[in-house]
């Protein structure tokens, strides 16, 4: 029996850029040797998520996002929780198309993206977990949940990344830090924070640099806390992070490897972020589920310190390794303040 794919894809996507070149996607999936066919997204809530469950249910081999990060998110979140999970695909059509960027799908010409399908490379990708919700590129608190709220679709669509630095600008001088209690592999801080995040790329925004030796497929979030509000010092720290990822080792910030997070407000609500949109409140946990998606990547463009060989075994037995140093008395763990 042939192969089968469905396309999902957001007709409201950027610039409307995929409507004209769907015959010839269509094609190309089929020359892969898959039977495909498409599917609309509507206004309706969850319109890709539902239709991703429908079809991973029915047994499709393959389901391609085309669309923005929001209609990736969701198609991950159609999927993530079901046992027999398709493969992925990727056609960027969105504002900053982060998850294109770390995969290197190319991001201006939804044609040249569905053709990386026919080098037939694929990588088994982490995935986030925030409490019943997935996430696939970032999570997180503070400054990074009023930007990305307060910058209008409308802008998003029409100015694209230019928009984010604008509201960026914007909101500067608004910044305070909150207190936060935040929790994860062999450490602990509890202090004031303008923003913490987890990435599970080395894109955010737009950015390269944020995380700049983030792997894909290694079971672990890449941490960071910003533990400046400074409209002075987070501007250094920009600058660092532009000057090729040199923020990471400065005292303002807190940058570590974890395969979980607990999120704990102290005083004030801590909103809590994911791939760009609410995603509830704290408290709040994230678990990173290692290799938990294969997803088609142009991989000969991808450095080999993003991708690790290990094993999904392996994963879990450094998983299971973490859950026993958990276990011991409270004061053997290392603690970071």
């Amino acid at each position: 029996m042939r192969k089968r794919a469905r396309v999902i894809y957001n007709p409201t996507s950027g610039r409307e850029a995929l409507k004209k070149d769907l015959i010839d996607i269509l094609a190309v999936f089929e020359q892969a040797g898959y039977e495909t066919s498409a599917f609309a997204t509507t206004a309706e809530p969850n319109s890709a998520q539902n239709e991703a469950t429908r079809v991973a249910k029915a047994g499709f081999e393959l389901i391609v996002a085309a669309g923005g990060d929001g209609t990736i998110n969701q198609v991950v979140n159609g999927i993530a929780g079901l046992s027999h999970r398709p493969k992925m695909a990727i056609i960027p059509a969105g504002t900053t198309n982060d998850y294109a960027r770390a995969l290197h799908i190319p991001r201006e010409d939804p044609l040249a993206a569905a053709k990386v399908v026919l080098k037939d490379q694929t990588i088994k990708m982490d995935i986030g977990q925030a409490g019943e919700t997935y996430f696939i590129n970032i999570a997180g608190g503070g400054l990074l949940t009023e930007l990305t709220y307060d910058v209008p679709s409308n802008l998003k669509s029409i100015f694209g990344y230019l928009a984010y630095l604008l509201k960026g600008a914007e909101l500067l001088p608004r910044i305070k830090p909150i207190d936060m209690d935040l929790t994860y592999d062999g450490g602990h801080f509890r202090g004031k924070a303008s923003m913490f995040l987890l990435a599970l790329t080395n894109s955010i925004g737009g950015f390269e640099q944020i995380v700049p030796d983030a792997a894909l497929d290694d079971g672990k979030f890449t941490m960071i806390i910003v533990k400046t509000a400074s409209m002075p010092e987070i501007l250094r720290l920009m600058g660092l992070v532009l000057n090729g990822g040199k923020h990471i080792n400065d005292p303002h910030i807190i940058y570590k490897k974890t395969s979980k997070v607990i999120a704990k407000p102290v005083e004030e609500r801590m909103m809590i972020n994911l791939d760009g949109e609410y995603g509830g409140d704290a408290p709040m946990k994230f678990r990173n589920l290692g290799q938990h998606i294969e997803m088609y990547a142009n991989l000969d463009a991808i450095p080999d310190s993003a991708v690790t060989s290990e094993s999904p075994e392996v994963l879990e037995a450094e998983q299971r390794f973490v859950k026993q140093v958990e276990s011991l008395p409270e004061g053997e763990h290392q603690t970071e303040d």
